[in-house]
């Protein structure tokens, strides 16, 4: 038996998988019913357990192609029930293996609608995964105190500068926990990327004289990117940019807006998003747990542009003065849905228009 403690003292027990490990972590939902390997090495869960509402995963096993980083931050996977035969063409190992080679313990045979509900009802709760539920009121007293979640970022943004060769315009990316779906989208576009740890100042991006600058998704509290906020705050002043999920809501902390910790996030791949100016409505993938305050914007730098159809929180922001926006979902739709990968093509439209305007200068 494998137990998950929660931090009011709720013990949920079912059968190991993956790693043999004890772990502690911010305990999270998904809604999504496909993409298990997807959210599983996606940064932004970086120090969580992950609960999985699909009552079964692992049905299609694991690829290569599909990691979003290579060393996922993940704490733990939670589910009803791992796919006992796996099977797809494309498929290189099984879920419980690939958990075991990363190190990342699982549980399945839990009530996951019981755990979900408690989610919903009383937020986002701390948990450990172990192979005893003895000393679980102890447990659940330290897990009431413990700061998880707080510097994800330090640990999951690249410690170096690294590139993704392209022909084309050149565009910073500043790495909070990136996705490789994100690098992609630039690569098809045929960026030619740098990649910059999270800290890098606004002197070296623009030392760089990139075409663009991107800000990607990543776990955690925005408002402890200090050193982010202040680059934002310059950089964007003469350069294009683009923030997406962690990202976006720096660009508004830069402008001058708040953000709050939201009761259980978004998180899945069917989150419908409206955009103000057209009243279109586009599903769409999530994974935050924190939202930028609508009633904090100044309309005289920042405009809404997108906001999520069932509970109305910020979903996209475009700066009234520069040439800059942000989204707080993910236009990579990685894996899925794909109804706003067009974001990208309105940054490369943006940079090229820049450029379009400094040679006609």
């Amino acid at each position: 038996m494998r137990y998950l403690i929660l931090e009011d003292g709720s013990i949920f027990a079912g059968s190991g998988f993956g790693a043999n490990q004890t772990t502690r972590g911010e305990v999270v939902f998904t809604t999504g019913m496909t993409g298990y390997q997807e959210a599983i090495t996606d940064q932004s869960y970086a120090d969580q357990i992950l609960v999985f509402t699909n009552p079964l995963i692992g049905n299609y096993g694991i690829t290569l192609a599909d990691y979003e980083s290579l060393e996922p931050g993940i704490k733990g996977v939670i589910c009803h029930q791992v796919a006992r035969h796996p099977d797809n063409w494309r498929m290189q190992t099984t879920l419980p293996e690939f958990l075991e080679s990363i190190n990342v313990p699982g549980i399945q045979g839990v009530d996951t609608r019981q755990l979900v509900k408690k989610l919903r009802s009383h937020g986002t709760m701390r948990g450990q995964i172990c192979d005893s539920q003895e000393n679980a009121a102890e447990i659940a007293k330290e897990l009431q105190s413990s700061q998880i979640t707080r510097g994800a970022v330090d640990r999951v943004s690249t410690a170096k500068s690294y590139p993704v060769p392209g022909t084309k315009r050149n565009v910073v990316v500043v790495d909070f926990g990136i996705k490789n779906s994100i690098l992609r989208e630039l690569s098809q576009r045929g960026c030619n990327c740098i990649v910059l740890p999270y800290t890098t100042s606004a002197a070296k991006i623009l030392s760089l004289q990139p075409d663009g600058v991107l800000l990607s998704n990543g776990p955690g509290d925005p408002l402890e990117m200090g050193k982010a906020i202040k680059m934002v705050q310059e950089v964007e002043q003469h350069i294009p940019l683009m923030g997406i999920c962690m990202g976006h809501q720096v660009f508004a902390l830069a402008n001058g807006a708040k953000t709050y910790k939201m009761k259980f996030g978004h998180r899945g791949f069917n989150h419908p998003v409206r955009e103000i100016a057209t009243g279109n409505i586009g599903f769409t993938s999530q994974n935050h747990g924190y939202a930028v305050s609508r009633d904090s914007i100044d309309p005289e730098n920042l405009m809404v542009t997108h906001v999520e159809v069932n509970d109305g929180t910020v979903e996209g922001l475009r700066h009234k003065k520069y040439p800059a926006f942000s989204v707080q979902f993910h236009p990579d739709s990685t894996p899925g849905p794909h109804d706003e990968e067009g974001i990208f093509d309105y940054f490369m439209q943006m940079i090229d228009q820049r450029k379009e305007n400094e040679n006609d200068a």
